[in-house]
């Protein structure tokens, strides 16, 4: 037998290889121990029926939650996690088509809905702590005739191209449709760029302050849809009120809130200046400013990005920071000034981003199952009337062409990254899609043919504003 003996790095690299090896090794059986999990919990929970509704949902939450995040293995192939958990929602939601019912009690239920909504709260109150409000003010005048063009194209064509394709409906069936198109889904927009690590970019900031401009303009639109609907005519006084409360909400909120910031965040600290209190202060901020949108009849997710783009590092001086920066500090005192120097540089970017890290935990919580239970209501039955689906379809392209024209005003950035990412409608697609079923103004037809639009623009914009991201990178 013949022996073979290792000089210089040679041992290394056996090294290396036995390693790569163990590893493969680890993660097909933690694959498989992970898989065998899913498929045993997911009968115990179905089969407890309504019993224990309580445990029951926590059941549901840890199915859910292994299940978003097995659909993680999306980004093997250069996908954001977000796409993943949305196709593991819409296949969930859709096993019924092949006489599996697991998940047919939890499309509606109430907790993990609460949960859901929370999650994309908390979401947005993280893209608003990461967003740079003074990089926001340089593209304020962009991002406002990006959001003007995103709003007003789409509803034009909605309104017509809807005429014509489908003829004979009511008026009130054109209006809620291109209502309908107006939309834009920030937290899916949000999510992408910040598993990119790209928030900071200049098509990011258009992007996220122009998708918060189309959702108040967005929800101004439906809301004078529906008081059309309701009373036949709506009054210039009406849509004036709707509209100032809007920019009241949004203007009054970044003022005062900035302005009471550090005298509520220095009364605090008087009681206790440990992470537990910063974190208190930062979500009830979260949580406050999502109530007083919904007030004002704006989306609480408005409300939640405006609190974070108003809570600065400043805000939080008087508070202790990580113990983990001050053994740091100890640690290189008797280094070298260079080295001092770096290593502060560090801490306090560290310290500043403190807050966003203390937020993170609860947004690997709950944002998954937020977008887990936005796949579980998307219905593939709807693929099957083709008469539908062609309509559908060409609704589609308008729903994008009306997004992408808005990139025209973006100035001298990536027009298509900005038109692309004010795209998906997501679930404000589907809230306004519903109040219109609910109202009885959007036939089965109707609601079919949004769905499809929704889904559609919902599933294809995470892969391609992927793809024009990393292109933009490495270019």
């Amino acid at each position: 037998m013949e022996s073979k003996i290792y000089f210089g790095n040679e041992p290394k690299e056996l090294f290396k290889i036995m390693l790569k090896k163990r590893n493969s090794f680890l993660n097909r059986f933690q694959w498989i121990g992970i898989s065998a999990l899913i498929v045993f919990l997911i009968p115990q929970a179905y089969a407890s029926g309504g019993n224990d509704s309580i445990a029951m949902g926590f059941l549901w939450i840890a199915v859910f939650l292994l299940l978003a995040k097995a659909s993680s293995l999306i980004e093997k192939w250069g996908q954001p996690a977000v796409l993943g958990e949305l196709v593991m929602g819409v296949i969930l939601g859709n096993l019924v088509l092949f006489g599996i019912g697991w998940f047919e009690s939890v499309k509606h239920d109430p907790i993990l809905f609460f949960l859901a909504e929370l999650g994309v709260v908390v979401l947005l109150f993280q893209i608003g702590l990461e967003s740079n409000i003074q990089e926001m003010r340089k593209v304020g005048l962009r991002a406002f005739w990006v959001a003007i063009l995103g709003v007003v194209t789409p509803f034009v064509l909605g309104y017509y191209v809807g005429m014509w394709l489908m003829p004979g409906l009511d008026t009130n069936a054109y209006l809620f449709l291109g209502a309908t198109l107006t939309a834009t889904s920030v937290g899916i927009t949000g999510r992408v760029f910040r598993d990119l690590g790209k928030l900071q970019t200049r098509e990011a900031q258009i992007v996220l302050g122009a998708a918060v401009i189309d959702d108040v303009m967005g929800l101004i639109i439906l809301a004078v849809v529906i008081a059309i609907v309701k009373t036949g005519a709506v009054s210039t006084m009406e849509i004036g009120t709707i509209t100032a409360k809007a920019f009241i909400f949004l203007v009054g909120a970044l003022f005062l809130g900035q302005l009471l910031a550090p005298y509520i965040s220095r009364f605090f600290s008087l009681i206790h200046t440990g992470v537990g209190m910063k974190f208190t202060i930062a979500i009830s901020f979260c949580l406050i400013f999502a109530y007083l949108a919904y007030l004002v009849h704006l989306a609480p997710i408005v409300g939640a990005f405006a609190a974070g783009l108003m809570l600065v590092p400043v805000h939080f001086k008087a508070f202790d920071n990580p113990a983990i920066t001050t053994e740091i500090e100890t640690a290189v005192k008797n280094a070298d000034t260079k080295t001092q120097k770096e290593v502060k540089g560090i801490l306090d970017r560290f310290n500043d981003h403190h807050v966003d890290r203390l937020v993170e935990p609860l947004g690997h919580f709950l944002v998954p199952l937020f977008f887990i239970m936005t796949g579980l209501q998307v219905n593939l039955e709807t693929l099957f009337d083709l008469k539908i689906l062609g309509i559908a379809l060409v609704i589609t392209i308008v729903a994008f062409i009306g997004k992408l024209v808005s990139g025209l005003a973006a100035g001298s950035v990536n027009k298509w990254i900005v038109g692309w990412g004010m795209a998906p409608r997501g679930e404000v697609g589907l809230i306004f899609a519903m109040i219109g079923k609910q109202l009885g103004v959007v036939s089965e037809e109707v609601f079919s043919v949004i769905i499809i639009m929704v889904i559609l623009t919902t599933l294809l914009t995470p892969p391609i504003l992927n793809y024009l991201l990393r292109k933009q990178q490495s270019a």
